[in-house]
This record gives structure tokens, C-alpha cells and sequence, in this order.
């Protein structure tokens, strides 16, 4: 019959919903069990907020939690900062040859394997660390200048999206006006791109924050991540406050992904 489709609608609907079904009940099954009083992960007992005050009471997860907000704070910082001046660079380079270097070089971080990035930045800090002592010993700086080679990465993408879609006659306009490049770059430009800006940020903040393979390679005593913590924990077996963790890093992950979501799609309705 004419218009009717291939294959019938209940098959790929049916493919979606077990996908998403696989994705989503395990974490689903951990947020639920995370509320569970007994101290086996897997049985059980009564509905109890217990391990919540005992994850608050925990210093090392509370240290851990600190230094990963540090550091994803300030590599989200600085990949935005470095993400939008290569932004520009490609979208104001005229040698086709040399654009197509720069575009290489800024987006090779996000094909690269996660090892091969940890290990070859690990031998970079211990080459530096010899040859002129600096880095003196891996710690913050070194986990936060690794994320930071990734993160930019990720904010050069989403910030140049976006400005490829500015209509250029909006900073030509300005310029007709009186306005120098400074002030056009401030007053048109820059509140245009502030979406994608905001939302590289976050995703940059979130991508540091999850990080378990690079700075595992590059970190150092002292220095321990909340990832690193948990992967620790999980190794010796799961703890019911791992639960209560995950489950509040679930919830801070969805609130920036939405977020991050919500600013996209308001520089979509404003472009």
C-alpha cells in the first residue's frame, strides 16, 4: 500500500525503549539501592538516609570532591578562554593549508585514546620535571594542565559552531557606527556567543570532573581525585556510601547537562 512505512513502527520504538532501558535502570537500580540501610550493596534491608550522613562525615571523599571542583573549575576556565581564541583564529585564517593544520591540532585531543593522552603527558611533565624542574612534583597543576588539553578541545567545537552561525554584517554594522573592534567584540559579538560559551563551561567542568584514565597517569601523592577515590573504593569492594555518592553526582551531571541544554538551544531560537 502506498505510504506504508517498511517496517512496523512497535520494532524500532521497541529497539529505542530497550536501549534506553539498558542505559538507564542499573543507574535507576543504584540511586534506589543508595537509600538501602543494610551494608550489603546487593540485599536489601529497610529505607534508611544512613549513608548519606556517613558519605558527609567522610574527609577523604570531602577533600577528593574539593580538589576535583578546583580543578575543573579552573581547566573549564582556561579551555573556554583558549577554545574561543582558536575560535576565531580558524574563522579569521585565510590559508586554506594552515586553517586545516589548526583545525587538526585543536580537535585531535577528542579522537585521541584517553591512555595516549594520559601516557604522553606523563612523560612530558617527567621530561620537564628533569630538564628544568618543573614541574617539581604531579599534583593539582599537572591533573589541571592535562584536563586542560581536552577541554579546550571540546570548547572549540561548540564555541566555533556557534560562531560560524553569526552573521558577520552584525560586527561590520557596529564598526559603521563607531564602534572600535573592542567595543564591537564586547557589546554584539561576545553576548551572541555567551550560550555556547556558557555551555562549553560546563560541559568542559563536567568532562574534568568525571576524568579517571589521564589523571590517574598524571597525578601524584597528595593529589587524589574524586574518581580516583571511588575506582579505589570499588576495587575493594562496593561501599553503600559509594551509592549515596554516585547518586549525588547523578543529579549534579543531569543539572549541568541541562543546563548546558537549555543555553544551546536559547542561542538556536536567538540566532
Amino acid at each position: 500500500m502506498k505510504g506504508r512505512p517498511a517496517f512496523p513502527l512497535t520494532f524500532p520504538v521497541s529497539v529505542l525503549a530497550f536501549g534506553y532501558a539498558f542505559l538507564y535502570v542499573p543507574i535507576a537500580i543504584l540511586i534506589i539501592y543508595s537509600f538501602n540501610d543494610s551494608r550489603l550493596v546487593s540485599v536489601w534491608s529497610h529505607f534508611s538516609t544512613r549513608w548519606y550522613g556517613e558519605l558527609f562525615r567522610n574527609a577523604q571523599i570531602g577533600d577528593a570532591l574539593w580538589l576535583s571542583l578546583r580543578v575543573a573549575a579552573t581547566s573549564a576556565t582556561v579551555s573556554v578562554v583558549l577554545g574561543t581564541f582558536a575560535a576565531f583564529a580558524m574563522r579569521r585564517m585565510r590559508s586554506l593549508a594552515g586553517r586545516g593544520v589548526f583545525e587538526v591540532l585543536s580537535v585531535t585531543p577528542l579522537i585521541l585514546p584517553e591512555v595516549l593522552t594520559g601516557l604522553s603527558l606523563l612523560l612530558l611533565f617527567v621530561f620537564l620535571g628533569q630538564a628544568i624542574g618543573w614541574p617539581a612534583q604531579r599534583g593539582m597543576l599537572t591533573i589541571t594542565l592535562a584536563h586542560i588539553t581536552f577541554g579546550m578541545a571540546y570548547a572549540t567545537v561548540v564555541i566555533r559552531a556557534r560562531l560560524s552561525q553569526l552573521d558577520p554584517a552584525l560586527a561590520e554594522a557596529a564598526a559603521d557606527l563607531g564602534a572600535t573592534p573592542f567595543r564591537s567584540f564586547r557589546r554584539v559579538t561576545l553576548p551572541l556567543l555567551m550560550p555556547a560559551i556558557v555551555a562549553a563551561w560546563l560541559l568542559a567542568f563536567t568532562l574534568s570532573l568525571d576524568d579517571v584514565v589521564i589523571a590517574s597517569f598524571v597525578t601524584g601523592p597528595g593529589a587524589t581525585t574524586l574518581p580516583l577515590v571511588i575506582f579505589s573504593s570499588v576495587r575493594l569492594g562496593v561501599s553503600p556510601q559509594i551509592n549515596a555518592l554516585a547518586t549525588l553526582l547523578v543529579l549534579f551531571a543531569a543539572c549541568l547537562i541541562l543546563a548546558a541544554s537549555l543555553l544551546l538551544r536559547q542561542g538556536e531560537v536567538e540566532k
